[in-house]
């Protein structure tokens, strides 16, 4: 059967207690329907639920939501599980089917997204041919894919001038950014004649999968602040700040900005290494 996450918004002040309550409560008729929920994400902070379920179509989870309990998803998408653990990881869940990670603590399928970006990478075949723009790439995709597996980090897709990524930690995406420059410069003075510089954007949201991708509003500030960022930088929003507090991050604030696609201006911070 087809695999399904829906989304549940605007219910604060809801409980994991409720939340399992509900669960269950789709589990007792879920028989009946054809349907079959494996585990839920609460974000009881946010007040968002995410529902993975198995069903033969989007109409029988709205059903088996109805007749349950009565609370109907905003939002239902069709996801491939390749596609569903490369964004949220393969964690276990509690008696009442709460989502956690791997640690043990309680998942709330917040994540967060990182985007790489090599610099005039449209120009770089231009000036210096397809060996050295190929040697570029190349050795981009070494060295981030190398900073990912050290962080626990997931790549989501390759751009073609860059890579996309998922971390449950946030902090780990920040080190494995620094880490990425880090490595680059090394690179850049051991071959001073390869002008591979990169920028990195990250954000941290809810995202969901579908047909082997990413979308919503947190993958897409994401890539916005990537775009942002100029060569050799680290870029990321305030909410990642916030999820990184009491972490030895030295940042700088360059203040808010309005980007594309997005009604409220965002505040953004350079992070300039460890402090």
């Amino acid at each position: 059967m087809p695999l399904y996450m829906d989304l549940h918004k605007g219910l604060k002040g809801l409980t994991l207690e409720d939340a399992e309550k509900a669960h269950l409560k789709d589990e007792e008729i879920q028989d009946q329907l054809g349907v079959k929920y494996h585990k839920f994400y609460i974000n009881v902070a946010e007040g968002t639920i995410f529902c993975l379920v198995e069903a033969p179509n989007k109409e029988a989870c709205i059903r088996c939501h109805l007749n349950s309990h009565g609370h109907l998803p905003c939002e239902i998408v069709e996801v491939n599980p390749s596609d569903f653990t490369a964004v949220l990881g393969e964690g276990g869940v509690t008696l009442t089917c709460a989502a956690v990670h791997p640690d043990g603590n309680l998942d709330s399928a917040v994540r967060t997204i990182l985007f790489t970006d090599i610099v005039n990478s449209t120009s770089l075949t231009e000036y210096y041919g397809d060996i050295i723009a190929m040697t570029i790439l190349r050795k981009h995709n070494e060295i981030v894919r190398d900073s990912l597996q050290k962080n626990v980090g997931r790549e989501i897709k390759h751009t073609g001038d860059g890579i996309m990524a998922s971390f449950v930690s946030p902090s780990k995406a920040v080190r494995a950014a620094l880490e990425i420059q880090e490595s680059l410069k090394a690179y850049r003075q051991q071959s001073p004649n390869i002008p591979l510089h990169i920028k990195i954007g990250i954000n941290a949201g809810e995202p969901i999968t579908e047909g082997g991708d990413f979308f919503g509003v947190a993958v897409q500030l994401s890539k916005r602040i990537c775009d942002l960022a100029t060569a050799d930088q680290v870029l990321i929003s305030d909410i990642v700040k916030s999820l990184c507090m009491g972490r030895n991050f030295q940042m700088s604030a360059l203040g808010a900005f309005e980007l594309k696609g997005h009604k409220e201006s965002t505040n953004i911070y350079e992070v300039l290494g460890y402090s």
